[in-house]
């Protein structure tokens, strides 16, 4: 199911998140002409080595030791600093509240988790879809709309069992081939390999059916988009790289002429991060009951309170806090004792401080039906941006004096051209009716009467426009018109009343051109 958020989100969101920390460039600045740089980038420009995800200290000392300069004008380079890629907002009429464009549309997901939980009947696994804006303040857009400072995203967040990763249609992908360009190849500056779905999850290639799955997915998808299977890839993160707190990362890349290989599609089991972060800083409980087949008898923690201290320091407001106490998972209350020594509670608008001398833990047995835990959580993030202009790239060819673009007929912008032979009113009428009917089955189509019937089918195919309809003499005659293939020039004679159902059946791929 898809869900629609704001763009614009509150601070304490993308905190819990992380973005507002971590969500950084390493950046270095020009001494002389004062252009900024990602270090990460102009040392791969200059070395040819991958060097994401080191700290800027380590950039710092590879642009010295490797005396990479300036590539705009040769001049010496700072050291190297993190700039946090979010635009910032102030929100309200006295800007008394931060807010931050949305960095991406998957954050938005979170935040009505329970929600969503309660929509799905709180069982897993199930996902929830965005498509969207996303706003980066890149210091330096370029290299056309590959970086960009607003593109736009479809992004899942799939909450699975972190018990139970498989996935009831993976027999159904199981033989389907990636080429998978693991760590370990990059590590030792291997190839890229081609394995079978089953392979990459028997062999612990990939982590899980659950993301092998969403990784052949994603194969099909660009497959179905026309981009050709030689230039795709599966590029495995390696550990230094990958966010701490993922288990398993994959980007979809696609090779293009210009710039080499660029990520696409980028998906990650973030395993429990996301909605355990999210449940600390909001003090919302995101766990999902998961019921046993059968009850057990376990030993868990409980917090138990000093009722000697615990009265008069919260007076009429104790009975409220002791019955959250009962409900609440006495382990994030004991990790909030650890790592800050108070855990804040919010109960109908009020905050209460909770410390360990007011508050201890015991180990108690009782019988369960089930347990809480935190899904966790796989996240494909597809950036459509990206992915369109490497389908402009590779459907696009220059045969003899034709330029064309193949597009896959259920995704060209004009399912067909209506051409009347001439430009004589009776064939023009005939042409005008036919693309009414098209219209009506719900296809984009239009009607081009200037320039010989030569100079329109060119122009028809440098759109990608995969069929055209040809109305002539004949047409007048006995109802038929001729329908033509745009990769294949071939045409075919149909009756007229046929012309919308086999255009239809053509684009929808439920019949071939061959079939008429």
């Amino acid at each position: 199911y898809e869900i629609e958020s704001p763009t614009i989100m509150p601070e304490e969101a993308l905190k819990a998140s992380g973005h507002v920390d971590h969500f950084n460039d390493p950046m270095t600045e020009c001494k002389d002409c004062l252009e900024v740089f990602r270090a990460d980038h102009i040392i791969k420009e200059a070395t040819g080595e991958e060097v994401e995800g080191l700290e800027n200290q380590e950039f710092t000392k590879i642009l010295s030791d490797e005396q990479i300069l300036c590539p705009k004008c040769g001049g010496h380079l700072t050291h190297v600093w993190s700039y946090n890629l979010m635009f910032q907002t102030l929100i309200g009429a006295k800007g008394k509240k931060t807010g931050y464009m949305r960095p991406e549309t998957a954050q938005g997901i979170f935040i009505p988790f329970k929600r969503l939980l309660r929509f799905f009947r709180g069982k897993l696994p199930f996902g929830v879809v965005q498509l969207g804006k996303a706003y980066r303040n890149e210091i330096s857009p370029r290299q056309g709309v590959i970086r960009l400072r607003e593109f736009t995203q479809a992004e899942a967040e799939i909450f699975v069992d972190p018990r139970d990763k498989k996935h009831p249609r993976f027999q159904n992908v199981a033989q389907q081939v990636l080429t998978l360009y693991t760590a370990e190849a990059q590590e030792e500056e291997g190839e890229p390999i081609q394995i079978t779905a089953q392979e990459a999850v028997s062999k612990g290639v990939v982590s899980s059916q659950m993301l092998t799955y969403q990784l052949c997915l994603a194969d099909q998808f660009m497959e179905d988009l026309g981009i050709p299977k030689n230039v795709i890839r599966f590029r495995q993160h390696m550990k230094t790289e990958m966010a701490h707190y993922a288990i398993d990362c994959c980007d979809v890349e696609i090779h293009t002429d210009r710039y080499g290989w660029i990520e696409v599609i980028g998906i990650a089991d973030h395993t429990d991060f996301d909605l355990k972060s999210h449940s600390q800083h909001s003090k919302e409980d995101l766990s999902v009951f998961i019921e046993y087949d059968e009850p057990r008898s376990i030993t868990k923690m409980a917090a138990k309170p000093d009722m000697k201290k615990f009265g008069p320091l919260f007076k009429g407001d104790a009975p409220k806090i002791l019955n959250f106490l009962k409900e609440a998972d006495s382990t994030l209350i004991k990790e909030a004792f650890d790592e800050n020594g108070v855990y804040e509670l919010e109960l109908e608008g009020e905050t209460y401080q909770l410390t360990p001398d007011i508050i201890s833990f015991e180990e108690v047995e009782e019988t369960v039906r089930g347990e809480k835990v935190y899904p966790h959580v796989i996240e494909p993030s597809y950036g459509i941006d990206r992915i369109t202009y490497s389908v402009l790239l590779h459907c696009f060819t220059q045969e003899d004096d034709r330029n064309i673009f193949h597009f896959p007929p259920d995704i060209a912008p004009v399912g067909a051209n209506v051409f009347p032979l001439v430009n004589k009113d009776e064939l023009v009428e005939i042409a005008n009716q036919i693309r009414d009917n098209l219209r009506g089955e719900g296809i984009i189509a239009e009607v081009d009467t200037t320039g010989t019937i030569g100079r329109r089918y060119a122009r028809s195919d440098e759109i990608g426009t995969p069929f055209a309809v040809t109305v002539d003499h004949q047409s007048l005659e006995d109802d038929t018109v001729t329908i033509r293939e745009r990769d294949s020039q071939e045409q075919v004679r149909v009756l007229l009343s046929e012309v919308p159902g086999k255009v239809n059946d053509l684009l929808l791929k439920k019949i071939k051109f061959s079939d008429l």
